[in-house]
């Protein structure tokens, strides 16, 4: 019995490792974290979360058992939070035992999709907010060129593991130095509008839809964390658009 409750508990903490990882919300790390145990036969489950780790309690039969894992944050990825939450409801709907849905969480990879596919979107959809603002499609052309551009930057970089906050600040110098060339050279009916449109690209939208979701439902703490990262995100951001402005000498969108 206690070989059983050792195995569910790591199941448990490993299912919701991956969720916290992969930027699932904090109310439905806590509730599959529940049902996962429920399912698997405990009597009690109870969970902990913080920015960084989460703490599982177990209780069967009148015996506790406690466990922590750290939570790396491995990037934003919904394919891995569907495939916990459907091997959770095979679970709870007795397709499969607690040691089956084990194997089906070690299998469980996080697939992206193609890079260069990735980069042609962003750019796009980068451009596609210069014509919302009136541009025309010279601003349309390079508003797409300097966002894909910094999106490879981006890409590189964090395949290299360095720090996020360094990351989105390397990648809004390079955006925004590509982009003032724009207004160097007058460029469009409103060159100012691509270096306006182009670092879109950087805004932390997930994390501050997470972190507001997050203090609404109880999680303050959890919402208070993911408020700061995107903040400094945020903060990187704005401090590589400034230094490249620096660099190029131009100000004017945002004055």
């Amino acid at each position: 019995m206690d070989s059983k409750q050792r195995l569910v508990s790591r199941l448990i903490a490993q299912a919701g490792q991956m969720l916290l990882a992969h930027g699932a919300e904090s109310t439905l790390v806590g509730d599959l974290m529940r049902r996962f145990g429920i399912a698997a036969g405990m009597d009690e489950v109870e969970v902990s979360l913080s920015s960084s780790s989460i703490v599982v309690t177990t209780v069967y039969q009148e015996h506790c058992i406690t466990t922590a894992r750290r939570c790396p944050d491995r990037g934003i990825n919904m394919r891995v939070v569907t495939q916990v939450q459907r091997i959770c409801i095979m679970l709870e709907r007795g397709i499969i035992d607690y040691s089956m849905a084990k194997e089906k969480l070690n299998q469980i990879s996080p697939e992206r999709y193609n890079r260069w596919l990735v980069v042609f979107m962003i750019g796009l959809s980068c451009a596609a907010f210069s014509r919302l603002a009136g541009g025309n499609w010279t601003v349309f052309g390079m508003t797409f060129i300097a966002s894909a551009v910094g999106m490879v930057v981006r890409q590189e970089i964090a395949h290299r593991h360095f720090n996020p906050l360094m990351n989105f600040a390397a990648t809004a110098f390079v955006t925004t130095a590509i982009s003032a060339q724009a207004v160097i050279y007058n460029l469009g009916n409103a060159p100012f509008v691509v270096m306006a449109s182009s670092v879109l690209m950087l805004v932390p939208g997930f994390p501050l839809i997470n972190a507001v979701a997050d203090m609404l439902k109880g999680y303050v703490n959890m919402g208070i964390s993911r408020f700061v990262m995107a903040s400094l995100l945020t903060l990187a951001t704005c401090l590589g658009i400034v230094a490249a402005m620096s660099l190029v000498g131009v100000w004017g969108w945002i004055l």
